[in-house]
Formats: C-alpha cells, structure tokens, sequence
C-alpha cells in the first residue's frame, strides 16, 4: 500500500494534466525516480519562475515528452528537494497532503508541508 505523510493511503494528485514520475497521477517513488517526485504541488506563477531560473522549465510545453506546460492553478508532483529549495527561498507552492508520498519526510518536515497545506 502506498502511504501519505499523514499515514493514510496516498491519494491522486492530477491526471489533468498527467503528473507524476510514472504519468499515473500519483506522486510515489520507486529506484529509478532520482528526483524523487514526491510532492504533489498546485503551481504558482512565482514557483514556475523559481524553478526555470534553477534550469527547470516547467511551464514551457514540451510535445516530444507528451508534456503540456503548467500554468498557476496545476497540480504536479515535484522534487522534494526542489520543493524544500523553494520553501527556504520563500516561494514554495501549496501542497496537497494527502497526496504526497510519505517519503518526502526524509527530506522536509512535516510541520513545514503542513504550513503550505492547500485549502480549497
């Protein structure tokens, strides 16, 4: 069973458009996820930003990779590590709780994704 950082079973984060490491809407991990995607983020425009001045284009489509370019508002599942770098720089985007993977604990505090929580 996949797990959540509260401990539930890890729910979808977006399959419009189709996120994830594996494209099946679910931000899990597996041995060749070196990015470790594992936070499922709703995008803003200053976080899209932040990530393509760090040479991530996130909002640039790209057809040949069957990806469409985020707008604000998107749901994707990030890098942990990208995610904690934005929260220190002070731009993380909200997170959805439920539908990160437990293992982004190892490398953010809970406390922290709990502070971004998205509110609908």
């Amino acid at each position: 069973m996949r797990t959540n950082v509260l401990g539930l079973p890890l729910q979808s984060c977006c399959h419009q458009p189709l996120t994830g490491f594996y494209r099946d809407g679910y931000c899990r991990t597996g041995a060749d996820d070196r990015g470790l995607h594992t936070v499922c983020a709703v995008v803003t425009a200053s976080f899209l930003d932040f990530s393509k001045a760090r040479g991530n284009d996130l909002s640039t489509p790209r057809p040949e990779f069957e990806f469409p370019g985020l707008q604000p508002g998107d749901r994707w599942c990030l890098c942990v590590e990208r995610w904690r770098e934005a929260f220190e720089a002070g731009c993380a985007p909200a997170v959805i709780l439920n539908a990160c993977h437990i293992s982004a604990l190892e490398f953010v505090d809970l406390e922290h994704l709990e502070s971004h929580a998205h509110v609908e």
